[in-house]
């Protein structure tokens, strides 16, 4: 019978080297298999330990790593076998400590792999990384005497070398980050002090900020964003406003990376989480929330989560009540959910109508506003409240008065809806035409759009003229 814990005694051995790692995980996994195939009465226990086994051996496979001296290693596949090379030091980018795709020759006479070194020239940077020296020039010289040997030395160890375009284009990642998000969430996830794993978020916070290549690394392993989600729920931590503000931020970085706004959006904890730190977050984390639901949103599937879980109230009352950073972010938000027709209804019934309208005319957020009221003017329940509670003053006072030529794009879409639903209405619009003629202007000088509109309501006010003097 297999001995229980084996995989874990091997895992948590004290600095073995790679190779000896390998082999000593081979021998328990062909110790379990032998179990498996033999023993008519096995425990599952058996069973989970060599799918933990298994994974071990898999993940030494699938990175590099340094041996007990130190020197980059990389894995090699030798009939049928896993073992371990050491990649010459030369053959190493300086920035990324990886093994060059692409050697480049920068002025000062030093080699580095070209998008790590490129972005480092990109970031405004005019000296060379290694030297310190100050760049005559920012030329990059293919070095095609390294990249000849490096391309020998991996057919010689079968080392197997993606080609320079498979790397990310966005945020090149490292050897140095990948250790340094291990050992971060190596503090969140463990048994550490809350003080502890209090400092570890926000480091993350601030890492994820500034580097797009962390972000890129957070997500290739989902599981990382399940861990930073599970400590809002432990105790001293799940009332902690600054845990909360972090977590949240940390949230809203990891989601401007595009192929996280899956990852994140399909956790079940990620969206409730932000809805509530709309409810019941500071205002800094509030508005972070905001931001964080716009970014998500870019996706249609997490328009409907959003939607579907609640998120609409907070928004609309963030929009009524908070700081002016604040306000815009929630006024991105239910822009961007508004664009799926199952959330317009929501925001609606949420009186997002009221609040915008009380926001133009007080000269506050017009432009996200006016996008807001000519996005939800096609829902029938929308326009009638607009027309209900003096839009039609409102938007004229737009077209007339306002100078951003969006701006009366967005009034004139408004008011043509509700001439459209509401014929009565073309009253207050025949009023300004005659002492005005804003709509005539706009009908000849706006944008297309607005052009189009302005003639529509132009032609259903004069239509009205001609019906009631062919019924006097």
């Amino acid at each position: 019978m297999a001995r229980s814990g084996a995989a874990d005694a091997v895992a948590t051995a004290a600095s073995p080297s790679p190779s000896a790692r390998a082999v000593e995980l081979k021998k328990v996994l062909l110790r379990l298999t032998k179990a498996i195939s033999e023993e008519e009465d096995v425990r599952v226990e058996t069973y989970e330990e060599a799918a933990r086994t298994l994974a071990a051996l898999k993940d030494l496979r699938s990175r590099g790593c340094r041996n007990s001296n130190g020197t980059l290693t990389s894995q090699r596949k030798v009939e049928g076998k896993i073992d371990w090379v050491e990649i010459p030091e030369h053959f190493l980018c300086p920035i990324s400590a990886e093994l060059m795709r692409d050697p480049v020759i920068l002025a000062s006479g030093q080699t580095y792999d070209r998008p790590f070194i490129q972005e480092w020239l990109n970031s405004g940077n005019r000296t060379c990384p290694q030297t310190q020296q100050v760049l005559s020039d920012t030329t990059l010289t293919p070095n095609h005497l390294v990249r000849s040997m490096i391309s020998q030395w991996c057919i010689q160890h079968g080392v197997t070398l993606p080609p320079p375009g498979l790397q990310q284009e966005e945020g090149l990642i490292t050897r140095k980050e990948r250790n340094a998000l291990t050992e971060l969430f190596d503090k969140i996830s463990s048994s550490s002090s809350v003080p502890e794993q209090k400092r570890a978020v926000r480091e993350l916070r601030l890492l994820t900020k500034r580097n797009r290549s962390f972000r890129a690394l957070v997500g290739e392993n989902p599981i990382t964003i399940q861990q930073l989600l599970s400590l809002l729920s432990l105790p001293g931590l799940n009332c902690d406003p600054e845990m909360q503000e972090d977590t949240v931020t940390t949230i809203l970085n990891l989601s401007i990376h595009d192929s996280n706004k899956n990852l994140v959006g399909d956790n079940p904890q990620a969206i409730p989480l932000l809805i509530d730190a709309l409810r019941t977050g500071t205002m800094e984390t509030r508005g972070n929330a905001a931001a964080a639901l716009f970014s998500l949103s870019a996706l249609d599937a997490n328009k409907l989560k959003i939607g579907e879980l609640g998120a609409m109230k907070p928004l609309v009352e963030l929009l009524e009540q908070g700081s002016p950073s604040a306000k815009k972010d929630a006024g991105s938000a239910i822009f961007n959910l508004c664009m799926v027709h199952e959330n317009r209804g929501r925001a609606v019934r949420e009186g997002v109508i009221g609040v915008v309208l009380k926001a133009v005319v007080h000269q506050s957020l017009v432009d996200e506003s006016l996008a807001i009221l000519a996005l939800l003017s096609s829902d029938q329940e929308a326009i009638e409240e607009i027309a209900e509670t003096g839009g039609v003053t409102t938007m004229l006072s737009i077209i007339r008065e306002n100078s951003c030529a969006r701006n009366k794009e967005n009034a004139t879409v408004v008011l043509f809806s509700i001439c459209v639903s509401d014929r009565t209405k073309l009253r207050e619009v025949g009023e300004e035409e005659k002492s005005n003629g804003s709509i005539s202007r706009l009908a000849q000088n706006g944008t297309s759009r607005a052009r189009r509109k302005a003639a529509g309501i132009l032609e259903k006010w004069k239509r009205t003229l001609r019906s009631t003097h062919f019924s006097c």
